[in-house]
């Protein structure tokens, strides 16, 4: 038989009769019948036909499938283009609300997300103002609690999935289900139909997964394709990618909306969606290696999630799992809050920002993803990864701590730059959680992350939300003080489980050091 040198090494490598190779091509070679690269089954010998295949050829593994495109093995240009899409579809849906609601109760004023001057008292006491804020923030309530609640289930039943049937499938559905809310946005925009729609969307994109499908997805891609030593940065990396592509959609989204109204942005966070799906589809790189059918509405999938956390096999690691997962609640929790009163803080007496300012704080806020994976990166190459942490978590305590007392701009802004390396704790959480299971447990793992975290944008909002108005007036900046002593909590978890670790192997070694002087 004639074939390539590789293809006669590994035939010589396996002691495989060359009748039995095959050339594996894409087309016939030219000049070449196709067919010619193997003899027919009835010209082997007798002894041929007899002897046995090698136990390594017995079932030998699918061929991966040919693509038209160059596969890639790097989900962050999807969690980029996904979180784009996602930062200017919140900020523009909430203000579209804000104007159509109030045109229809004849209200002409200055919606909430414009600076109004901590002079202009009488706008916030406007009766009918405060009617549009109600109906805006049930609105807004409605159609957020709508895609966490099939969210949650959907969520759950994909992840866990996409452990045996691969990821690119929780990741192109997902992406699907954004493209279709946007357009049915759009529709809402272009029809002027009922805002009741913005729901339909929400709640249709919800039941393909939804944002928080693609986040675990990724991450569980990640944990896929990279190394226990290389994991932590790899996550950072993609939290990166969240804080510029919020960055881009803050401060581009707030500029083209003033310019060209909500049409034309709503065009973008259309296209960003579809872009992510057809990268899902044509461009990614499976990750998951042994791939196999498996059905998808089953109860297995949610006991795989309840499993992580209640399985007996390794007590340690589920106890640390979910002192972990306790640990990422509140940190993303205080995160979340805090994100949310920033304007609110910014806006009111005694630093009165005007709108620049407030671009230049929201720009800040998103600054500290980058700067924090340059320090995390920097950090690593002296600290163990659950110091790192420490330090991210000393920096946004002290941050808001700063912010919770700041009365000037300059104040204020010390209090942002103190925050560079807020965002190096989480990622660091997410890798060890990661750690803590199979490789075969990273898709319902991080869709219980995924969940957690859609959990605690909610809780944020209605707790912090609830508590800034009620303490304005003995203190502006509670919200952000109590965040900072919320954050002790984690903090104390992360470093006790090091401790414990570092004393549960000294005490093994110590053991095993003295086993042969015993004996």
């Amino acid at each position: 038989m004639v074939g390539p040198p590789a293809l006669k090494a590994l035939c010589t490598l396996t002691q495989i009769p060359p009748s039995f190779c095959r050339r594996k091509r894409c087309e016939p070679l030219a000049g070449s019948p196709a067919g010619r690269s193997g003899a027919e089954p009835s010209r082997l010998s007798r002894a041929e036909r007899a002897a046995p295949l090698p136990a390594a050829m017995a079932a030998p593994p699918p061929l991966p499938s040919r693509r038209c495109l160059p596969a890639l093995a790097a989900a962050e240009p999807l969690l980029f283009l996904a979180t784009l899409s996602l930062g200017l579809q919140g900020p523009l849906a909430t203000q579209y609300l804000w104007d159509r609601l109030g045109a229809e109760r004849g209200y002409s004023g200055p919606n909430a997300t414009g600076p109004a001057g901590c002079g202009n008292g009488s706008a916030a006491t406007d009766p009918l103002r405060q009617e549009v804020e109600v109906l805006v923030s049930r609105w807004n309530l409605c159609i957020n609690l709508g895609g966490f609640l099939v969210g949650v289930f959907s969520v759950t039943l994909f992840g866990p999935w996409s452990d045996s049937v691969g990821r690119r499938p929780a990741l192109i559905l997902p992406a699907l289900g954004m493209a279709l809310q946007a357009a049915i946005y759009l529709l809402v925009m272009y029809l002027q139909l009922h805002v009741a729609y913005f729901l339909l969307g929400r709640v249709l994109s919800g039941l393909m997964g939804d944002y928080n499908l693609i986040l675990a997805s990724c991450f569980a891609y990640v944990a896929d394709t990279s190394d226990k030593r290389a994991r932590t940065f790899r996550v950072a990396v993609l939290e990166a990618c969240l804080g510029t592509a919020g960055m881009l959609a803050s401060i581009g989204g707030a500029q083209w909306r003033k310019a060209q109204g909500y049409i034309n942005p709503f065009w973008l966070v259309l296209a960003a969606s579809l872009a992510a799906t057809l990268y899902a589809a044509f461009c990614l790189q499976e990750s998951v290696k042994q791939q196999k059918p498996a059905k998808l509405f089953t109860l297995s999938h949610y006991k795989a999630v309840y499993k992580l956390y209640t399985a007996p096999e390794n007590p340690s690691s589920r106890r640390k799992l979910t002192l972990y997962t306790l640990a990422f609640f509140l940190l993303v929790t205080v995160h979340f809050g805090a994100k949310d009163l920033f304007v609110l803080y910014e806006l009111g007496s005694p630093l009165c920002w005007a709108a620049d300012l407030i671009g230049y704080g929201s720009a800040a806020t998103y600054l500290a993803y980058l700067s924090s994976l340059g320090g995390l990166r920097l950090l690593q190459l002296c600290l163990e990864d659950t110091w790192v942490a420490e330090i991210g978590l000393i920096s946004n305590i002290s941050g808001l701590v700063v912010i919770s007392l700041a009365a000037t701009t300059p104040l204020m802004f010390t209090g942002y730059g103190i925050l560079f390396l807020s965002m190096a704790a989480t990622p660091v959480i997410r890798a060890k959680l990661s750690k803590l299971v199979s490789e075969t447990e990273q898709g319902a793992l991080f869709a219980s992350v995924a969940c957690v975290e859609a959990l605690c944008s909610l809780v944020a909002t209605g707790v912090f939300n609830s508590l800034y108005p009620a303490s304005l007036h003995f203190m502006r900046g509670f919200p952000f003080l109590l965040g900072a002593i919320i954050l002790l909590i984690p903090a104390a978890i992360i470093g006790w489980i090091e401790i414990w670790d570092s004393n549960h192997d000294y005490n093994h070694f110590s053991d095993a050091s003295l086993s042969p002087a015993d004996g």
